[in-house]
């Protein structure tokens, strides 16, 4: 799945590209591209034609855009899923009708001739919703691209990135330390912090030195602040390479690929030696997924056994106060 850095990828690429444009026409290929649109593709289609795109915006790995003024109240949102793709093209031209999994069209006009903005979803898990803006709950700007403080709707309860200059630093270090759950899943936990994915978490935990599976409310905040630091280290350098691409799922909205998967420390590096130590590198199952580690940088933590009074021998009289 995209993660922070692809996103921004994505997001800069139409701050580029169609800002400025008017929506001429909305085609909807398949309708379960907009299935989480209230009132179906019509409607999705309707509230779009005549708009004109204002601002792109991105929160932790959402995205979308603002129609019109801010006083329209309204954006475009996008979530790419695991393999959605959003490709500006130049309309009428071979490679902008060449595409098998073609699912929404928006056709833009505007300065330097016509163009398309073409959703791409091959695995069908991401979608496209025009949703009415809400103010933030921390009334700062909403995100990448925008002072305006107001988001989406349905991405109200997603959590400022580690890039997000609005981010409460100390905050973040002491919710995460009361979260009873291994450091990983916290990491992940976008209602706590987005953007992180499970590649930018293995590396960020590998440079870090922690094993996932540690208790995160077992951590010192110096441990937790060197986490986030990595983190947000790690994503700085992918993004300014264009992301991690592993095959065609992920582009640019030029179909350009990112090439940060030739840094990757332990991402998918199963077998290979950790470039800090030499160690082979491990792979275990996590959530339907796979975590990497670095079996000596990163030592698996013990199991924490929950305290419990020793049974009394039996027969033995109790004591009575």
């Amino acid at each position: 799945m995209p993660e922070l850095p692809e996103v921004e990828t994505v997001r800069d690429g139409l701050a580029r590209h169609v800002l400025g444009r008017t929506v001429t026409a909305v085609e909807v290929r398949r309708d379960s591209s907009v299935r989480r649109h209230d009132g179906g593709a019509a409607d999705f289609a309707g509230r779009l034609t005549g708009r004109t795109l204002s601002a792109a915006v991105r929160r932790g790995k959402f995205l979308w855009l603002l129609l019109d003024d801010a006083s329209s109240g309204e954006a475009m949102l996008a979530h790419l899923g695991m393999s959605g793709q959003l490709l500006v093209r130049a309309a009428g031209t071979p490679e902008a009708d060449a595409h098998p999994h073609l699912r929404t069209r928006l056709h833009l006009a505007g300065p330097g001739g016509d163009r398309v903005l073409d959703f791409v979803d091959q695995r069908t898990f991401g979608h496209l919703m025009v949703a009415d803006l809400v103010p933030t709950p921390d009334g700062a700007p909403a995100g990448q691209g925008s002072a305006l403080a107001a988001l989406p709707a349905p991405a109200v309860h997603i959590a400022r990135d580690l890039l997000d200059p609005h981010l409460d630093r100390r905050a973040l270090v002491a919710a995460l330390r009361r979260r009873r759950t291994e450091v990983k899943r916290a990491l992940l936990d976008q209602t706590l912090v987005s953007g992180v994915g499970n590649i930018y978490a293995d590396e960020a935990l590998w440079r870090a030195r922690l094993h996932g599976r540690r208790p995160a409310d077992a951590l010192r905040p110096v441990q937790v602040g060197r986490l986030l630091d990595a983190a947000a280290e790690v994503m700085t350098q992918a993004l300014r390479v264009g992301g991690t691409s592993f095959d065609a799922l992920y582009v640019d909205v030029n179909g350009s690929s990112g090439y940060f998967d030739r840094s990757l420390a332990v991402y998918g590096q199963e077998g290979r030696p950790c470039p800090r130590c030499g160690a082979a590198v491990v792979r275990d199952a996590f959530m339907n997924r796979s975590s990497f580690t670095c079996p000596r940088c990163q030592p698996r933590p013990r199991v924490r056994l929950a305290r419990a009074s020793a049974p009394r021998p039996t027969g033995t009289p109790r004591m009575l106060p």
